[in-house]
């Protein structure tokens, strides 16, 4: 990796704490980071990577600090970028908020924990579960003669200590997806939701996206600028030993390997593994493999562009009348299988800023206007699919127009939808392999969730 040294700034770029790893870069150059930083700001040309002379910065802004690597050599960016992200996590696990007063706090801490991460530029123990075994918050007793690393540090399995033991062995696998939908549509498509027998003009129509590509879909109704499924499988692992386990999923270039029928398969894509996953294994049978760390983590991320129609469907008209009032009517359908329900479903509708003094009427949950962001939101605790629900809105508004047009913001969508997934991803098998021979309990639970579902006009 070849990271000379590491920075965190406050939001000033005042250095709040360094470590210098090779020493061949000033530690004085962070002077010209930040402003080189406001420059490149001024300039509309912000890069995650500046350079000042043969030194160059990578960075990354977290809350209210800067996280910054300094290098003078052609370093593996990505994975520069994933040690200041790992930083980012492992003192979030450490002091629950990583922030300037959380960093002044603990000075000692902090500086312990870089010494254990990084070694002359290269990672090295960077799970917080293995690194909290030795650095604590309570401060560290040494006994003469004693180590206080644990064996765990130079294991070829750095990430589980041995000897853990549970009375009931059992793994919770969850399955969770999130779907990114982004639309923008026409305003001068034809309405397809009438209030009433009034003609009004259409505010937001949802249609059927399309998979993300390079050149948008287009319909009669506005193209598709985003629709992708973002994948997690989370694991909570309560099994004692040093067990191997393996994971069986639909993969669809595993059932082509093995000359199975790709109908109810899925092709992931942008797969990503926790350190644990033996990736050669994976490349040669698509075989997940690993021996997991104690406790609660990701053991993958991947990513689908699969054709998916909108799991909630939108409609809205607006109408405004003789600019003293206005009139919103929202439709929203659950467009995904009558036996599943979508949970805390929170539709966020726009409503200019000048909007006073507001009426709802819903045919089920309740709406509220929320003045500072200029939205109404319309909570449902439960929506079954195939259901369809209405929502009318009435705000009065000022005798005077104002003369500038607002740009309108985009209806937002968030639900939760469990027992679910979009994708049709399952998990086939999960095989647990311990010396001893104990039984263990694998548990599976689907969740589909909304991720930045929005849908704009143009």
């Amino acid at each position: 990796m070849s990271a000379s040294a590491v920075f965190i700034l406050d939001v000033k770029g005042k250095p709040l704490i360094s470590r210098n790893y090779k020493g061949d870069v000033a530690m004085s150059e962070i002077d010209h980071f930040m402003p080189l930083l406001m420059q490149r700001e001024e300039e509309g040309a912000l890069t995650p990577l500046l350079s000042h002379g043969r030194v160059h910065f990578l960075w990354i802004k977290y809350s209210n600090l800067y996280l910054v690597a300094t290098t003078l050599k052609n370093a593996n960016a990505s994975l520069v970028y994933s040690f200041l992200y790992k930083i980012v996590e492992v003192f979030s696990e450490y002091f629950k908020e990583l922030e300037e007063e959380s960093i002044r706090d603990n000075f000692v801490i902090v500086y312990e924990l870089l010494d254990e991460l990084m070694d002359f530029g290269f990672p090295q123990t960077t799970d917080s579960k293995i690194l909290q075994e030795y650095i604590t918050q309570q401060g560290n007793k040494l006994e003469t003669g004693k180590s206080r690393v644990p064996p765990t540090v130079t294991n070829a399995v750095s990430w589980r200590s041995e000897g853990i033991k549970y009375k009931k062995n059992e793994v919770f696998i969850d399955v969770i997806e999130s779907v990114n939908l982004l639309v923008s549509l026409h305003t001068s498509a034809p309405p397809s939701l009438q209030p009433r027998a009034r003609r009004g003009s259409p505010m937001l129509v949802n249609r059927l996206p399309h998979h993300q590509c390079l050149h948008p879909q287009v319909n009669a109704n506005g193209s598709v600028l985003l629709s992708e499924i973002v994948g997690s499988i989370k694991l909570k692992v309560f099994l004692s030993g040093m067990p191997e386990l393996r994971l069986g999923l639909n993969d669809r270039v595993l059932f082509e390997l093995t000359g199975r029928s790709k109908n109810k398969s899925v092709e992931l894509e942008d797969v990503k593994f926790h350190q644990c996953v033996r990736l050669s294994r994976f490349d040669n049978d698509r075989t997940i493999s690993f021996i997991p760390p104690d406790g609660d983590f990701e053991l993958m991320s991947y990513r689908l562009s699969t054709q998916v129609k909108p799991l909630i469907w939108i409609e809205s008209v607006i109408e405004k009348f003789s600019h003293s009032r206005v009139e919103i009517m929202v439709k929203a359908k659950g467009q995904f299988k009558k036996q599943s329900v979508a949970n805390s479903v929170e539709i966020s509708v726009p409503v200019p800023s000048d909007a006073d003094s507001p009426r709802f009427k819903t045919s089920v949950g309740s709406a509220k206007y929320v003045p500072e962001k200029n939205t109404v939101i319309w909570s449902i605790k439960s929506f079954p699919g195939g259901k369809e629900y209405l929502m009318r809105a009435h705000f009065g508004l000022p005798s005077v127009e104002k003369e500038e047009v607002e740009g309108r913001p985009p209806i937002g969508v968030k639900f939760e939808i469990p027992y679910f997934t979009v994708s049709g991803i399952q998990v086939r098998y999960m095989k647990i392999i311990e010396k001893s021979g104990y039984q263990a309990l694998p548990w599976v639970r689907y969740i589909t969730q909304s991720g930045d579902y929005q849908l704009r006009t143009s």
